[in-house]
């Protein structure tokens, strides 16, 4: 189904949805006639999927540099091209499954542990190019 409008009351709060029914024909979603309706509702969650880093803000002002796709360029450490700033996760490998970010977040802290002291214990369990495995 797909959502064609969000229905507020007078005072701007949501109350419903109004939904139809779709189905997928030659690469794109096709409405069903006939399938339209109204849903109540008192709150609306987007998910969005992840579209890449916020540019204004931290990334702005630390300057590291973005990749072609968005992504914050990293090295096989996790550190950003600004020394001391380490990105993991969707940031710097972008859009992926959870498992990957955390994967990559232990990594990363074992890196900045060996940045800080020189040394880490911490486990490493996927360097930054690490890609899944095709089946």
């Amino acid at each position: 189904m797909s959502t064609k409008e969000f229905v507020g009351d007078e005072h701007g709060n949501v109350k419903a949805l109004r939904l139809v029914d779709v189905t997928f024909e030659d690469g794109r979603l096709v409405e069903i006639e006939g399938t339209e309706r109204e849903i109540a509702a008192d709150l609306v969650l987007f998910a969005m999927g992840f579209l890449g880093p916020e540019k204004e803000g931290l990334v702005e002002q630390l300057g590291v540099d973005l990749d072609g796709r968005g992504n914050v360029v990293r090295d096989g450490d996790y550190m950003s091209t600004v020394p001391g700033v380490f990105v993991a996760g969707d940031a710097g490998r972008g859009q992926s499954l959870i498992v990957w970010a955390i994967a990559e977040g232990r990594a990363a802290a074992a890196a900045v542990d060996r940045f800080l002291t020189g040394s880490t214990t911490l486990p490493a369990p996927i360097p930054p190019t690490a890609r899944p495995l095709a089946v």
